[in-house]
């Protein structure tokens, strides 16, 4: 039943998020039946009780199914949206790049609105980290993940964290009437936004129409809105228009922009920013040259 699995090269495992482990087994078992317990926890560089508890959890959300030595594809995999995830370890770099640069507009005392997406969550991981230094934050989200998150970092001792409620989409978000209920009843400083598409003329879109309205409120309650957006995102037009571009106030992307793409959407929001690469770590370096 088991095959040989080979991933592609991963950092440190103890350095992993669960989440980025956990898209990894997903991968696999989108191209092989099963996947052994022992072989990722080899590959991944972790304990093989981490990828029990990593398999355990996916098989709790029923994404896979667990078997002795290891986890069984489902029979409906193929057919699952993506969502959270798969994605989240997807132009990840960029991501951290674009977060770290978001981080730096936050000010202690603020009312943040942080929406799905698994570029806001890294906005979340490294908001987290600056949380002692930036206190007495209110978070208003409809993200599960990165309300987890904040919650499980600092409680409620430097940040409170208002879940809006809602369906639960693929995406680990909360849309629909009861969020956008939540979220045009309150007001919020600065908006942080992911989007499935930028485009010049259509502006921002999602391919899930309730989370496209759920987005739409969180951009009429605050006072700004910014935009966090890797570069694979621009010219893409999703189902569903959020808003246009006029409504942006700021675009945070990263360095991967031609020019010409930078310049039209530059054009258009009052400001535009590309975030600085990150240094490459000690461990990636090696691996380069080894």
């Amino acid at each position: 039943m088991f095959e040989t699995i080979c991933f592609s090269p991963a950092q440190d495992g103890d350095s992993m998020l669960a989440p980025e482990r956990q898209a990894r087994i997903l991968k696999q078992l989108q191209l092989h039946e099963a996947v052994r317990v022992v072989d990722v926890a080899a590959v991944l560089n972790v304990s093989e009780m981490t990828i029990r508890r990593d398999i355990e959890s996916l098989d709790h959300s029923g994404l896979v199914r667990k078997i002795h030595g290891g986890a069984m594809r489902l029979a409906r995999l193929s057919a699952l949206e993506p969502g959270f995830l798969l994605n989240v370890d997807k132009e990840l770099d960029a991501k951290i790049s674009i977060a770290i640069q978001g981080v730096a507009l936050v000010q202690p005392g603020m009312t943040l609105a942080l929406t799905g997406g698994t570029t806001t969550y890294q906005f979340a991981v490294h908001l987290a980290a600056e949380l002692e230094r930036i206190q007495n934050l209110t978070v208003v989200t409809n993200s599960l993940k990165v309300a987890d998150l904040l919650y499980q970092r600092h409680g409620s001792s430097y940040c409170k964290v208002i879940v809006t409620g809602g369906e639960r989409t693929p995406s680990e978000a909360l849309v629909g009437p009861v969020a956008r209920l939540a979220i045009n009843s309150l007001n919020t400083d600065m908006c942080f936004m992911g989007v499935h598409g930028l485009d010049t003329k259509r502006g921002l879109s999602s391919p899930n129409l309730l989370e496209a309205e759920t987005n739409a409120a969180f951009i009429e309650s605050t006072s700004r809105l910014v935009v966090l957006a890797d570069s694979s995102k621009f010219g893409v037009r999703s189902l569903a228009t959020i808003a246009p571009l006029s409504a942006v106030d700021t675009i945070l992307s990263d360095g991967g922009l031609e020019p010409a793409v930078r310049d039209a959407f530059a054009a258009l929001v009052p400001t535009f920013t590309m975030a600085p690469a990150i240094p490459e770590s000690p461990t990636k370096q090696s691996r380069k040259s080894s």
